[in-house]
Parts: structure tokens; C-alpha cells; sequence
């Protein structure tokens, strides 16, 4: 191994086992019902679930489950992806036929298919830059962003190292059209709100 190596074997070591101290520290404190945590780039974030959010989020899990089944869908389940200190509970997850956890007992970035998330205006700079940079560097093959307040969704297909090759925007109520993705299908925005 040589000392690149080393050191970025001991930065990653040290990423995962700081993320799970993290992650054990929140356990212990008193987050408020209804609100979703996660860690940034370090940075960890606490958001309130609204009812236009879940409605989104309710909406494309279930128009998923026509081809995946419930145990290959995640929603709010920890994920620790590439870059520093990443720790996200995804809004919605589709993960691989093979995908199994490791033996800590988590799901591993390399057998996500797909991601969506439900902007919030509190977290909104997170899902277009940090994380979708994470996303990218994960080869996460379909990342999809529904923004109920811009009342479009945004999807990123083709990974190139921390981007994507190509960005789609359709209008609350356009069909997205994933059917030439590993996804398949054709998801419907008429029903998602806005706010």
C-alpha cells in the first residue's frame, strides 16, 4: 500500500467511524417528532416533515412498488455516501436486486439505483449541491429532485465523477419519463403538490 493509499484508507475509517458517533450521539437526544435528521457534509441537519413533502414522497414510493418490492424501497433509512462526513436519510431509495446490508447491519451507496428527494426550503442548497455531488460520485444511476415550490422536478441521469451529464426539468403534471433508465418506468406528477 503506498502512503496515498494509507492515508485514504484512514480518512474513509475515520469518516465512518466519526459518522456512527454521530449518528449515536443524535440517538441520544431529544429530536422533536416529525422531523428528519441527517449529516452534510459534517453538518447535521434536522428538518420538519410537512404533508406536501410526504405527499410527494407517498406518491413516488408507491408508483415504484409496481416493479420494486417494499423490501428494495428505503425512505429515511441512514446511507453513508462518498465525501466527508455524509450521512443521509434519502427521501426515497430504490435500491438493487443484490443489495444487502453489511455486517454493521447498514445499506451500502454502491447498491442504490435510484434516489429522489422532496425539497424543503431549509435543506434545498443541500439536495441541489452536497448531495447531489455525493450522489453523483456514488454513480447513483437516477436522482430525482421534486421542488414543490419551483412545481417541478429536476432529474440527473449519466454520473461523470461529482456531476451528472444530463439534467432533465419537467413541470408538476409532465410525466417523468425514466423508462430508458435502469428504473423502467414512467413516473406520474399530476397528484403532487405544491407549495
Amino acid at each position: 500500500m503506498t502512503v496515498l493509499e494509507d492515508r485514504i484508507a484512514m480518512a474513509e475509517s475515520d469518516n465512518t467511524s466519526t459518522l456512527d458517533e454521530m449518528f449515536e450521539r443524535l440517538e441520544k437526544m431529544p429530536v422533536p417528532e416529525g422531523y428528519k435528521v441527517e449529516i452534510v457534509e459534517g453538518t447535521v441537519f434536522m428538518s420538519p416533515q410537512r404533508d406536501t413533502r410526504w405527499e410527494i414522497i407517498l406518491d413516488i414510493v408507491e408508483q415504484l412498488r409496481t416493479k420494486y418490492p417494499r423490501k428494495r424501497l428505503k425512505s429515511d433509512v441512514r446511507i453513508d455516501y462518498p465525501g466527508h462526513l455524509n450521512g443521509f436519510a434519502t427521501d426515497v431509495t430504490a435500491m438493487a436486486e443484490s443489495a444487502a446490508k453489511t455486517q454493521e447491519g447498514r445499506w451500502r451507496f454502491e447498491d442504490v439505483e435510484f434516489v429522489a428527494e422532496v425539497i424543503s426550503k431549509g435543506t434545498a442548497a443541500n439536495d441541489y449541491g452536497p448531495k447531489k455531488t455525493a450522489y453523483a460520485l456514488a454513480e447513483v444511476s437516477v436522482y430525482v429532485i421534486a421542488d414543490p415550490y419551483q412545481g417541478r422536478c429536476h432529474i440527473y441521469t449519466h454520473p461523470k465523477g461529482d456531476d451528472y451529464a444530463t439534467e432533465t426539468k419537467v413541470a408538476f403534471g409532465d410525466d417523468l419519463d425514466l423508462t430508458g433508465t435502469v428504473i423502467g418506468l414512467t413516473l406520474k406528477t399530476d397528484e403532487f403538490p405544491r407549495d
